[in-house]
C-alpha cells in the first residue's frame, strides 16, 4: 500500500508520463513533461526506489557540487502534482500529475504497478503516456501525432485509434498495457520525429505533443520559448540540409509523399484545431466553457481519491497483448 499523506486531495486528477530511452526520439517526450514542469511549477512530491529498478552501468549516477558539498543524483523515475485553475476562476480546478524518469533497466512489470499504486491513490482518471519515435517524416511539416489506446470503450468515446501493433516494446507499451489491465482508462501519444535529424532536442515534437495532450484534455498548455525554439531548430536543420544536395533531395522527396498523403480537409481541420487552442490559451478555458476529451472523467469538481475497478497489480502487463501504437513503434 502507497501511503501519501503529504499530498493533498486532487480534483480531476490526470497523470501524464514520459520516460527517456527508446520511446524517446529526440527526447521529445521527455522534455514536453519537463517543460510543462517548469511552467507550472510542479512540485515532486516520491521518487522511486532506484536500486529497484536501474542498472546503474547503463544509466549512471552524476555527481554534482552544491556550494561545495559534492551531491549524487541517482537515475529514478519522479512525480510532482500541478494544480491548475480555481474554483472561482475563469479556468475550472483541474490538477495533473506529472510523472517524468528513465526507462527502468529490470522488473518494468513492478515498476507498472507502483506508476498504477500511486495513480490509484490519487484517484487519476485517466493516464496520457506520450512518446516518441523515429519516421519517414520531413521536418519542414507538422509533425504527426497518433493517439492511440488498447482500450476498446476509450477508443470509440474519444475517436481514437485502437492500437494492434505487434512487435518489440518499450516501457511506453507495457506501462499502456498495464493500464487496460488494472482498469485504468489509458491514451498513448506518439510523435514521429525524422529519422535524419534523430538527435536532441527537438522542440517541434515536444510542441506538438503539448498539442496533442491540449485537443486531448481541452485544456491549455503554458507554452512559453517552445514556439520560438520550434522554430529556430527548423530553421537550423534548413541551413544544414541546403548544405547537401543528397539530404536536400531526399526531404524534398517525402515532403511530395506527405503532401500526396495529407487530403485537403486535413488541413482545414488543423487549422480548427489549432483555432481552438488559441481560445484556450486567450481565454484560459475550452470554447464554450465545454471540457473536451473528458467523458471518461467525473464530474468536475468531485475531488474523492481512489476508484472504482480492478486494483493495480491484478492482472500482469506481460501476457503478449499487442503493443499500442498502431505502427507508431520505433
Amino acid at each position: 500500500m502507497i501511503e501519501l499523506e503529504g499530498v493533498p486531495e486532487l480534483v480531476d486528477p490526470v497523470m501524464v508520463a514520459a520516460f527517456e530511452g527508446w520511446n524517446d526520439a529526440g527526447d521529445a517526450a521527455s522534455a514536453a513533461v519537463a517543460h510543462l514542469e517548469r511552467e507550472w511549477k510542479g512540485e515532486v512530491f516520491a521518487a522511486l526506489d532506484a536500486e529497484d529498478y536501474y542498472d546503474f552501468q547503463v544509466n549512471r549516477p552524476h555527481i554534482w557540487l552544491d556550494g561545495g558539498v559534492r551531491r549524487i543524483t541517482w537515475p529514478t523515475t519522479r512525480l510532482s502534482v500541478v494544480r491548475i485553475g480555481s474554483e472561482d476562476g475563469p479556468v475550472k480546478r483541474r490538477d495533473l500529475v506529472l510523472v517524468r524518469g528513465i526507462e527502468p533497466s529490470m522488473r518494468w512489470r513492478s515498476f507498472c504497478n507502483e506508476i498504477l499504486g500511486f495513480a490509484h491513490e490519487l484517484g487519476v482518471e485517466m493516464v496520457v503516456v506520450l512518446g516518441a519515435l523515429l519516421g519517414d517524416t520531413p521536418h519542414t511539416r507538422p509533425v504527426p501525432v497518433t493517439s492511440v489506446t488498447s482500450d476498446e470503450d476509450l477508443a470509440r468515446t474519444l475517436d481514437l485509434e485502437e492500437s494492434r501493433y505487434e512487435g518489440p516494446t518499450g516501457i511506453v507499451g507495457i506501462l499502456q498495457e498495464a493500464c487496460t489491465h488494472a482498469g485504468v482508462p489509458a491514451v498513448t501519444l506518439w510523435a514521429a520525429v525524422p529519422h535524419y535529424v534523430a538527435q536532441p532536442p527537438n522542440p517541434k515534437a515536444s510542441l506538438a505533443l503539448l498539442h496533442s495532450l491540449e485537443d486531448l484534455l481541452g485544456l491549455g498548455m503554458p507554452l512559453g520559448d517552445l514556439p520560438e525554439d520550434a522554430r529556430a531548430w527548423q530553421i537550423g536543420v534548413d541551413q544544414l540540409a541546403a548544405e547537401d544536395s543528397e539530404v536536400a533531395e531526399y526531404v524534398k522527396s517525402l515532403e511530395e509523399a506527405r503532401d500526396t498523403a495529407d487530403l485537403p480537409e486535413a488541413s482545414g481541420e488543423a487549422i480548427a484545431k489549432e483555432f481552438e487552442r488559441y481560445l484556450r490559451r486567450r481565454d484560459g478555458q475550452p470554447p464554450g466553457g465545454g471540457d473536451q476529451g473528458s467523458s471518461y472523467l467525473r464530474d468536475p469538481g468531485s475531488s474523492r481519491r481512489g476508484r472504482p475497478g480492478r486494483r493495480p497489480g491484478e492482472g500482469g502487463a506481460d501476457d503478449g497483448r499487442p503493443e499500442p501504437g498502431g505502427d507508431a513503434e520505433d
